[in-house]
C-alpha cells in the first residue's frame, strides 16, 4: 500500500520515471488516446514514462508496451506491478470498463501490492453508482495517493457522494490538443455554406437522432450541413453491428435532410482531427447522458475555438457557462433547433462565444495539463521519499 501523503509545495517539477497504466492506441477508445497524448506531453518535458498497457480482449499490444495487463491473469498483474513499483511514480487511469472483474476490481488486488506514490485517474464518477461500484471507486481512490478529476462538477460529486478524503482529491483537466494553422487547412474551410459537427465513435446514447431531427426544423435558408464524423464504436459494433448508424441515415432521409447530412468515417489522425473541427461554423455534442462530468470532444472543440451546442451534462454546464456555447435540455429537439439557428444566423453571437472559446482554450492544452501533472508528481516523489538515515 502507498505510504501516507503530506504533501508541501514543490515550485519546480524534477524529471522522473513515472509508470502509466492505461489502454493505449491503437485501441479505440478515449482513454486510450488521452494515454498517448498525456505520456507524449510528460516525454516532452523530460520525464521517462513507461506504458503499463491493459488488454480486455480487443486491444492491439504493440513493442512500446514495459509491460502488458491482461485482464483475468494474476500472474500479469504480478508482471505490471512489479514494472510500476520500479517507477518513482505510478500513474493509473480508472474507467470500470477497462479492468477485469466485476466492474474492473482486478484493479484492487493490483493497487495492493505497490509501494510507490499513486495517482488515480479517475474518469468516470457515477451520480447513481450501484453498491458494488461506489465500492470500487471509494477502495481504489483511497488506496492512492492522489485522486484527480477532470472538472469541479466530478469532484463535487465524488466528496458528496463517496467517503474519500477531499485532500487527496485534485482537480487537473482533460487535455486538448490545439490545431495547427497554415497551409494544410481543411478544405471545409473554404467552403461558404456553414458546417455544424458531431464527431466521436458513434452508438446509442450520442443523441445525434435528436440533432437531425432539429436540422429538418430549420428552413432551408438557414439550413447548414451537418456532418457526423466516426465509426460506430467497437464494442457497439460487436454487439449490434452498425445498426445505430444506419438507423441515423435513414432518420435523415425520412427526414428530408439526407442531403443535408454528411456520414464521414475517414480517419484522421490528431493534426487533421482537430484541424477539420477547427473548420467547422460550431460543434454539437447532443448526448442523452445527464452523467457525463467529463468529454474530451467538447474540450478538444473549445480548443480549436468553436462554439458548442451541447445537451445540459454537467461538464458542458461547467465549461459553457462563461459563454462559449449554447446549452439546451436533453431530447428537446425545438431547442436545438433554436441554438442551431442562432449559431449560423448570429454572426455577432457566434463570434463572440468563438472569442470566449480561444480565451479559455490554454488553459486547456496538452502542454499546460502535462506540465501539472509533473508538478503533481514531483510532490508525492519528494514527500513520500525514504528518509536518510
Amino acid at each position: 500500500m502507498p505510504r501516507d501523503l503530506t504533501s508541501p509545495s514543490f515550485a519546480a517539477p524534477a524529471r522522473h520515471h513515472i509508470g502509466l497504466l492505461s489502454t493505449f492506441p491503437p485501441k479505440l477508445c478515449g482513454l486510450a488516446t488521452y494515454a498517448a497524448a498525456l505520456q507524449r506531453e510528460l516525454r516532452r518535458a523530460g520525464h521517462r514514462v513507461d506504458s503499463m498497457v491493459i488488454d480486455d480482449g480487443d486491444t492491439i499490444v504493440g513493442a512500446h508496451a514495459t509491460a502488458t495487463l491482461v485482464n483475468g491473469m494474476p500472474s500479469t498483474a504480478a508482471t505490471v506491478s512489479a514494472a510500476l513499483r520500479l517507477c518513482d511514480v505510478a500513474i493509473i487511469q480508472h474507467e470500470y470498463g477497462i479492468y477485469g472483474g466485476r466492474d474492473g476490481d482486478e484493479l484492487i488486488e493490483l493497487m495492493a501490492t505497490l509501494d510507490v506514490p499513486t495517482v488515480v485517474i479517475l474518469h468516470t464518477v457515477p451520480l447513481v453508482p450501484t453498491p458494488h461500484q461506489k465500492f470500487v471507486l471509494e477502495t481504489v481512490a483511497g488506496m492512492a495517493n492522489r485522486a484527480v478529476v477532470m472538472t469541479e462538477a466530478a469532484r463535487t460529486r465524488l466528496l458528496a457522494s463517496y467517503a474519500v478524503d477531499p485532500l487527496t482529491v485534485s482537480t487537473i483537466p482533460h487535455g486538448a490538443s490545439a490545431p495547427s494553422h497554415g497551409v494544410h487547412a481543411h478544405p471545409a474551410a473554404a467552403d461558404a455554406r456553414p458546417m455544424l459537427l458531431t464527431w466521436g465513435l458513434l452508438g446509442p446514447g450520442k443523441g445525434i437522432e435528436h440533432a437531425i431531427d432539429a436540422l429538418a426544423m430549420l428552413d432551408r435558408a438557414d439550413r447548414p450541413r451537418y456532418t457526423v464524423a466516426g465509426v460506430t464504436h467497437p464494442k457497439v459494433m460487436a454487439r449490434d453491428g452498425d445498426a445505430y448508424r444506419r438507423s441515423l441515415i435513414e432518420r435523415a432521409r425520412v427526414a428530408g435532410v439526407a442531403a443535408d447530412v454528411v456520414f464521414d468515417d475517414t480517419y484522421r489522425d490528431v493534426p487533421e482531427l482537430m484541424r477539420f473541427v477547427a473548420s467547422a461554423t460550431a460543434v454539437v455534442l447532443p448526448y442523452d447522458s445527464r452523467d457525463q462530468v467529463t468529454s474530451g470532444v467538447l474540450v478538444d472543440a473549445i480548443a480549436a475555438g468553436r462554439p458548442v451546442i451541447a445537451t445540459a451534462f454537467p461538464h458542458a454546464v461547467e465549461l459553457l457557462g462563461t459563454g462559449a456555447g449554447i446549452i439546451v435540455p436533453h431530447a428537446d429537439v425545438a431547442a436545438m433547433a433554436d441554438a442551431m439557428r442562432a449559431v449560423v444566423v448570429d454572426r455577432d453571437r457566434r463570434r463572440a462565444m468563438e472569442r470566449e472559446a480561444h480565451r479559455l482554450a490554454p488553459a486547456l492544452s496538452w502542454t499546460r495539463v502535462a506540465d501539472t501533472y509533473g508538478s503533481l508528481v514531483a510532490r508525492l516523489a519528494r514527500s513520500l521519499a525514504p528518509v536518510a538515515p
